[in-house]
Order: structure tokens, then C-alpha cells, then sequence
């Protein structure tokens, strides 16, 4: 068994403050009350919350201060991440460090999908996150939107991460669907996933921790929360050997696979049809994108017609007395049924026929009723 205990922080999170002071106090508090911790997780942007005005230069006392406060309680230390902007080209990334026990920054990670066209001014990373602790194993840092391609996920696990570290800010109504990514995630790529969300500013909470048979191992709600859990990774080695539950053998197999996929060709040409969807920009009100028809309006008349009579302005029209149409053949869509018993009585007219005697809490006409 190779245990290893981390801690995910859920706190709330304000937009036009530095969050950073709080950040520390929530430290404090969990390793005064959990000090097996061995590393700690907060969720996306929780220093200084979603809005990039507030970015800062890769180098800065923010860093510093939670350089000291890994060094000071011993502990691998993820503090989110914040808007960082690159001072040759004014380009602003969403960024995550890692901080040793040391309180030395080891990685620096980049977003490398932005939640665009809604995080359109920042720009996208293009270098991935690994990093290993010495006789536990090999951790991958993504951020919220990367785990909706799989791809990024691949890339780490193929690396040989063991522990996916996704710090998330969704405070929008697809938080559900991230949920459900993280738990496939995890099955897929047979590894542990912690996606730890914020509040307020911050998101709407939910964070989880998912071990690699997609099991939960926990679910915050929508208060504060810092929840350490104990992995194992030697539980990832095994699977990965001997398959989820001794079944499917993923990495192995797509390790074993037969062929490549051209999707990833950009001058294949495989994929000209995503060239048809049309530009990557916000929806706008009743837009009609993606439909490609549109319906006219229908004209309702005033009254309606019946047959053999027209509409008269003003006029009520009178449904005609005509006697019904027959049928031009009256067994039409009717089985020949063979005589097999003596032919029933002559049937007594509907209106001189009473209404059987029902039985109370008795369906008429049905037989025994179940539950089941």
C-alpha cells in the first residue's frame, strides 16, 4: 500500500477582494484538525476570484506568501490558481504553481482550454503538468474546462500520472455534467480524480474526489468544506495490470491498438465538418444557430370550414346535417372470425342496457390488479 493524504478546500470565494488571507486561516484550521494531510487543494482562481483585471506578474508576494505557509505546515501546496500576465506580451494566463514541502514552486501549469468564448481574453497554455513526490507516485495538474477533452487526460495518464489535481470554477448549471466527466474520467483513464469547485464567485460547489473504478469517494454540497482523503496508489498500479475490477484493461489496450486516429491530422481533412459549425462565440438572444430552417409563422382563419361550405365573414358557420359517408367496404381492416360456438343472443340496445353492479375498490371490466 502506498497511502498519501489529500485535502480539498471549498470556501467561499469573492470577485472584487483578495481571498488570499482566508485561503491561509482555512490552512491553518485543516492542518490543526487533519496534520496527517499531506497535500492541500484549493479550487480555481481562489485568491483573487474570476475577473482578470486583477492579474498579477509571474512573480509576486501572493506567491511568496503561500510559499511560506507550504514551508510552514509541510505540505504539497496547490493554491488554485490566479491570472498571471507575461510581461513581454502583455498575454494573461489562467495559472496553477505547485509549491513543495519546501515551499519551492516545482511546476507551473497554464489552462490550456479556456472557457471560451466566455474566456476569450485569456489566452491558452500549451505545456503539460507533471510532477512526482518522492516514494508516493506521479501527480497531473489540469484546470476545469481541460477535463472536457480527454485528450489532456491521455497525454498525463500516458505520462504515468496516477493522481488527476483539477482545481474547478463552475458556478453555472452544467456543474452536473462536470460531475459525470469526473467520474469517466477516472474509469477511463484509470486514475484518481479530485475536482475541488468553489463558492460564491467561486462556483457553486460540489467538489469530488473519484478513485479509478469511478467510485465517489466524497461529494461536498453547497457549503464550505475541506475534506482530506488517504488514496493508494498502489490500487492504480494493480488496476492498470489486472484491469478496473479485473475487466477492461484501458491503457494497455489503446497502448495495443491497431490504429491511429487521423481526427488529429489538422491536413487530413477528417475533420471538415467541424469547419461547418459555425464561429466560437457566445449565443445571443433567440438565436436560431445550428438550425438551418426557419419556420414561418402559420395563419389561423377566423372560423373554420367544414366540408362543402365556405367561411362567411361575420357568420357562424352550421355543421351540414349529411348523414355519415359508409365506408365503401364495411369489413375493411376486420379479420374473418370462423362460427366455432352457437351465435349469442340478439344484443339489447346500449340505451336499455343498465349499469352493472360494481363492487366496491373494484375496477370494472379489468382483473386482478398487482402492485408490482
Amino acid at each position: 500500500m502506498t497511502p498519501f493524504a489529500i485535502a480539498g478546500v471549498q470556501m467561499y470565494v469573492s470577485a472584487l477582494e483578495s481571498n488570499v488571507e482566508g485561503m491561509i486561516q482555512r490552512l491553518d484550521i485543516l492542518m490543526a484538525r487533519f496534520p496527517w494531510t499531506q497535500m492541500v487543494l484549493f479550487s480555481e482562481l481562489t485568491p483573487f476570484g474570476p475577473l482578470d483585471r486583477f492579474a498579477l506578474p509571474p512573480e509576486n508576494e501572493t506567491l511568496e506568501v503561500f510559499q511560506a505557509a507550504a514551508r510552514k505546515h509541510r505540505v504539497w501546496l496547490i493554491p488554485g490558481s490566479m491570472f498571471l500576465k507575461n510581461p513581454e506580451d502583455g498575454r494573461v494566463y489562467n495559472t496553477a504553481v505547485v509549491i513543495n514541502p519546501e515551499g519551492e514552486i516545482i511546476r507551473r501549469y497554464a489552462k490550456m482550454f479556456p472557457f471560451r468564448p466566455y474566456e476569450s481574453g485569456i489566452a491558452a497554455g500549451t505545456e503539460f503538468c507533471v510532477f512526482d513526490v518522492p516514494e508516493v507516485g506521479r501527480f497531473g495538474l489540469s484546470i476545469c474546462y481541460d477535463m472536457w477533452f480527454p485528450e489532456t487526460t491521455r497525454q498525463l495518464t500516458s505520462q504515468g500520472v496516477e493522481v488527476l489535481l483539477t482545481p474547478v470554477l463552475t458556478g453555472t448549471t452544467d456543474r452536473d455534467a462536470e460531475l459525470a466527466i469526473a467520474r469517466a474520467t477516472a474509469a477511463q483513464f484509470q486514475c484518481y480524480v479530485f475536482a475541488v469547485n468553489g463558492l460564491g464567485a467561486g462556483g457553486v460547489g460540489k467538489s469530488l474526489v473519484v478513485d479509478p473504478t469511478s467510485m465517489v469517494l466524497h461529494q461536498s454540497a453547497g457549503q464550505e468544506d475541506m475534506f482530506p482523503i488517504e488514496v493508494d496508489l498502489s490500487m492504480v498500479r494493480r488496476q492498470r495490470e489486472t484491469g478496473m475490477k479485473g475487466l477492461g484493461q484501458v491503457l494497455k489496450s489503446f497502448r495495443d491498438r491497431s490504429t491511429d486516429f487521423s481526427i488529429y491530422d489538422r491536413s487530413s481533412g477528417t475533420d471538415a465538418y467541424l469547419n461547418t459549425l459555425g464561429a466560437l462565440e457566445i449565443p445571443h438572444q433567440g438565436t436560431r444557430a445550428g438550425l438551418h430552417v426557419d419556420v414561418p409563422a402559420r395563419h389561423v382563419p377566423d372560423a373554420p370550414a367544414f366540408k362543402g361550405q365556405g367561411a362567411v365573414p361575420g357568420m357562424v358557420p352550421v355543421q351540414p346535417a349529411f348523414a355519415p359517408e359508409p365506408l365503401p367496404n364495411p369489413t375493411a381492416g376486420t379479420a374473418a372470425i370462423e362460427e366455432a360456438t352457437p351465435a349469442p343472443a340478439p344484443a339489447v340496445p346500449p340505451a336499455a342496457t343498465p349499469n352493472p353492479p360494481v363492487k366496491p375498490d373494484t375496477v370494472s371490466g379489468s382483473g386482478p390488479t398487482s402492485s408490482g
